[in-house]
């Protein structure tokens, strides 16, 4: 069997496994799920790994290394077994690092450390979700209850993940599918799975907002750092190029590019200040952190980070805001509304529109051809940027046809279908997090601030559905809501079964 066809054998069963571990009610449902995620990964990196010789996999070298990495899986699978609470903080703290490892079959053992500034895939949580799903399979085993998810989320998710999984069928860019398939979907439907099965305890949210607040302060202070050294540890060779030409200096703190470390200082700033306006972190602390955030932010020098975050203060403000915070945040809105249309349109005005728009305008015309030529089903996953390229008057390297704006991304690759399954799973989610809110104002309020802020920054970059923090949102809803759901039912049990015997006497 030639490595494409595994690839895209491996892709049906992974859209049947990650559809039983998003879907799934019962014991068999759930393993027989992470049995058929645990093949399909297999046969996907079989795919990618084409050309590696078999003596490269088995060097000494290579199989101590594996051997090593799964005693340190095994030993955090044992301590998950016994405290399962602490699968989501885990899974939060490792969602956003990349080791800067690079994985080629031309070198000797397939893996050596990346050079020129790249990074690598989401390793650490990639052990984390290993470590979490053979914990919570050896709770299975034991017969501890399978919590199903909210369907309004959970059907939505798994038609998003199967669709784009069966793409794979007549994807024109087979290699860039499947490592999109095999490192972001399918371990974010198994992230999605593992999350909400995990247990609830009242602690968690102040742990998670503990832990991304953390991790924010971290990275802008590397930012920061970057700035004042002007040195960076990880880059595109855009960034560098665009550094060395430009009259300010751009930093990624421990990303490869300064819009993906802006998302994340957003997403910390949000955390914030749904604290500070909720009453549950003081003035003072809160205008250190947000100081420290945004002087981090502001050397990113991201203009979508910007967007996103005016957008996610608007909202925060407006729902938890007093009266006089609404006022102030509605005529600065308006204001900086005022003053940005008159920047973009005396922008156009002295120049093209491509440039005024650093290019995205190009991008998004001819991403909408894409999905203009194939409207139903797509070109496949990780397709777009190919499709784009070979319809382009003039040559240039693939990654200069991205789209930066997933749902132009998703309508390209996946087609109208595609489109609807993604809408369906925004709906979902909307759903799931006001269900939230609804037990949980504070909870709830931070889970949508940080959803409306991953997907405003889409509309302008890309990675929403390949950023983990999105699903991590998606599972901590669907959490809440099991557990909630968990806890109650017994006690509706009891209600009915007193008043079954009240009316039989």
């Amino acid at each position: 069997m030639e490595h494409g066809d595994t690839a895209q054998l491996a892709a049906v069963v992974g859209a049947l496994g990650a559809a039983s571990v998003l879907l799934g009610r019962t014991r068999v449902a759930l393993l027989g799920g992470f049995a058929a995620l645990l093949a399909a990964e297999a046969g996907l990196g079989y795919a990618i790994a084409e050309g590696v010789r078999l003596g490269t996999i088995l060097a000494p070298a290579a199989l101590a290394a594996a051997a090593v990495a799964g005693a340190l899986v095994a030993g955090a699978a044992a301590v998950l077994v016994s405290r399962p609470a602490l699968v989501t903080p885990l899974v939060l703290a490792a969602a956003p690092f990349r080791l800067p490892l690079d994985f080629d079959r031309r070198h000797r053992f397939f893996v050596a450390i990346a050079e020129g500034g790249q990074l690598g895939r989401l390793l650490p949580l990639y052990a984390v979700l290993v470590a979490a799903t053979a914990a919570l399979a050896y709770r299975i085993l034991r017969r501890e209850p399978v919590a199903p998810l909210p369907t309004a989320l959970a059907l939505p998710a798994a038609a998003f993940v199967a669709f784009a999984s069966l793409s794979l069928l007549w994807a024109i860019d087979l290699p860039a599918g499947t490592n999109t398939l095999a490192f972001f979907l399918l371990p974010f439907a198994v992230l999605v799975a593992v999350v909400a099965r995990s247990p609830f305890p009242d602690w968690l949210p102040r742990a998670l907002a503990a832990v991304g607040i953390a991790l924010a302060s971290v990275f802008a202070l590397v930012g920061v750092f970057q700035a004042a050294t002007r040195t960076l540890f990880f880059f595109s060779p855009t960034v560098d190029v665009a550094n060395t030409y430009s009259s300010f200096f751009r930093v990624t703190s421990l990303f490869r590019d300064p819009s993906l470390y802006g998302r994340h200082l957003v997403l910390g700033i949000a955390i914030v200040l749904v604290t500070l306006w909720l009453g549950r972190l003081h003035l003072v602390l809160a205008a250190v952190l947000i100081g420290i955030l945004f002087a981090g932010l502001y050397f990113s020098y991201s203009q979508s980070s910007l967007v996103a975050l005016f957008v996610v203060t608007v909202l925060v403000t407006a729902v938890a805001g007093d009266r006089r915070g609404r006022q102030l945040v509605t005529v600065v809105a308006a204001v900086l509304l005022l003053a940005g249309a008159g920047a973009v349109a005396a922008a156009i005005k002295d120049e093209s529109v491509r440039r005024a728009t650093s290019d995205r305008s190009r991008r998004i015309d001819t991403a909408f051809e894409v999905f203009r030529q194939h409207p139903l089903w797509g070109v496949g996953l990780g397709g777009q940027p190919l499709a784009s390229q070979r319809n382009a008057e003039r040559f240039a390297q693939k990654p200069r046809f991205v789209s930066h704006t997933t749902p132009l991304t998703v309508a390209g690759e996946l087609g109208l279908v595609g489109l609807l399954a993604y809408l369906a799973l925004l709906a979902g989610a909307a759903r799931t997090i006001d269900a939230v809110r609804r037990r949980d104002p504070a909870l709830g309020l931070t889970l949508a601030a940080v959803f409306v802020a991953l997907f405003v920054h889409s509309l302008f970059y890309s990675g929403f559905v390949e950023d983990p923090i999105t699903w991590v949102v998606l599972g901590v809803a669907a959490g809440f809501i099991a557990a909630r759901a968990g806890a109650t039912e017994p006690a509706a049990i009891l209600a009915s079964r007193r008043a079954a015997t009240a009316s039989a006497r």
